[in-house]
């Protein structure tokens, strides 16, 4: 019993067990498959791939959306790499809009730091979901469900998101439709929008046919 629990003791001690199950720090010059990255040799990990800076600046404000969105996921943040969180930086300027989205891969937790924006969610029962959050409140979002956020003030708002993978994923509801060459009839009968509405967002959104 007591040779057993020294072999125990060793294994969960040693350098190797560590290595192997701790942490699986992403090799960005690696390839990139579906189950993600594979993991530096641990006498290449040091502490600045646990530390991440990259949300201190606010990122550059589209001038469509009047929004930017600063991502720390895996591609940024090797250290997330096989943990399953992630996180961005949100900032609207007045006026600013994140258009509906979803996130395939994650669900979503957002928290407003400054200003007020107007958030909601759409359930697949197509039940809405919507509030106007101040300074300190959080909400959340169902992973896969189309949702927005709206600035609701007069002045810019920050909010900084978290998110249950370290790769969420996106797809853009408007650049979905418009962004792309598919053709604007097919566009028009599957949307019920006539052809000068879909022309009109494919010029703006830079879709062709």
């Amino acid at each position: 019993m007591i040779l057993y629990i020294f072999l125990i003791f060793s294994l969960l001690s040693s350098s190797s067990y560590a290595a192997v199950n701790d942490f699986c720090v992403a090799d960005l010059s690696g390839p990139d498959g579906p189950a993600g990255y594979s993991c530096k040799k641990p006498a290449t990990v040091s502490v600045n791939d646990f530390v991440y800076s990259g949300l201190a600046s606010p990122g550059k404000i589209s001038s469509l959306i009047k929004a930017a969105v600063t991502p720390a996921f895996v591609d940024q943040f090797p250290g997330l790499n096989s943990l399953g969180i992630s996180m961005a930086r949100l900032d609207l300027a007045v006026g600013g809009v994140v258009p509906m989205h979803t996130h395939p891969g994650a669900s979503e937790v957002l928290l407003v730091v400054q200003g007020s924006i107007c958030a909601g969610f759409i359930s697949s029962a197509n039940s809405v979901y919507f509030k106007t959050l101040k300074k300190g409140d959080i909400m959340v979002f169902p992973q896969g469900l189309l949702h927005f956020q709206i600035n609701a003030g007069g002045t810019p708002a920050l909010a900084f998101v978290s998110f249950s993978s370290a790769r969420p994923g996106l797809q853009i509801l408007d650049f979905a439709l418009f962004a792309n060459d598919l053709p604007s009839q097919i566009v028009e009968m599957t949307t019920f929008l006539d052809d000068a509405q879909v022309k009109k967002l494919k010029g703006v959104l830079g879709g062709t046919n």
